[in-house]
């Protein structure tokens, strides 16, 4: 998951949410790390932000929530790891300072989301994911030192540095600079959720998913 944020960075990124149902050899565990709305988004705050009546908005800081992904990581590593968590992040920690050769599929993805006007627009993604002034081309070498530094930070202080230390602190004054709401409050405040996954049987089969707050009840069976 570490190295998707890295090789797939317009599909995945440690500003994500997770879920997770795994088999610890005796039962299903079952893991929401989806992050919360910040402390200031009241309906009256959002009124005034975005107007009454309308669509949440799909960019911006008017859509970020408190990020749960690495919180997941940690919590799964804690309670189902094998490996010290350092390890489980350094081969992404590489692959973002070395760099790796843009493949084909994603390079298609990297340039759909260059040609997104409202994306391209929002602070810092031009700096972060178009450093050339463009998507990097099939087989260009793509680094992401300022990735790596803070996998690095994450893997020494077991998410720590994310939630209550220097990567936190960071997230919110970049939110205060830029407009967002999200405060180290709402950062220091979060932790995720171990739940008990809800199950059927459609034909003879026993189907687990996540209960709500995530989309795991909306599954599709052929």
């Amino acid at each position: 998951a570490a190295c998707m944020t890295i090789v797939e960075p317009c599909s995945n990124g440690l500003g994500s949410d997770a879920f997770a149902i795994v088999w610890d050899g005796k039962a299903l565990q079952g893991l929401n790390a989806s992050g919360p709305s910040p402390l200031a988004w009241t309906p009256a705050y959002i009124e005034r932000q975005h107007g009454a009546g309308t669509a949440m908005p799909r960019r911006g800081w008017g859509a970020v929530t408190v990020p749960g992904a690495v919180a997941g990581w940690v919590a799964l590593s804690d309670r189902l790891g094998r490996l010290p968590f350092a390890d489980l992040l350094a081969p992404a920690i590489e692959i973002a300072e070395r760099g790796y050769a843009v493949p084909l599929q994603m390079q298609a993805k990297w340039a759909l989301a260059a040609g997104q006007q409202d994306l391209v627009s929002q602070p810092g993604f031009a700096q972060a994911f178009l450093p050339r002034g463009r998507a990097p081309e099939v087989g260009e070498l793509f680094r992401f030192p300022d990735a790596a530094r803070a996998l690095r930070l994450i893997a020494q202080t077991r998410g720590e540095a994310f939630y209550r230390g220097e990567i936190a602190e960071a997230m919110a004054a970049f939110a205060r600079q830029t407009g967002g709401a999200l405060t180290v409050e709402d950062l220091a405040a979060y932790r995720p959720e171990w739940v008990q996954t809800l199950a059927q049987v459609p034909a003879g089969h026993q189907l687990h998913e996540l209960p709500p707050n995530g989309p795991g009840i909306a599954a599709n069976i052929k």
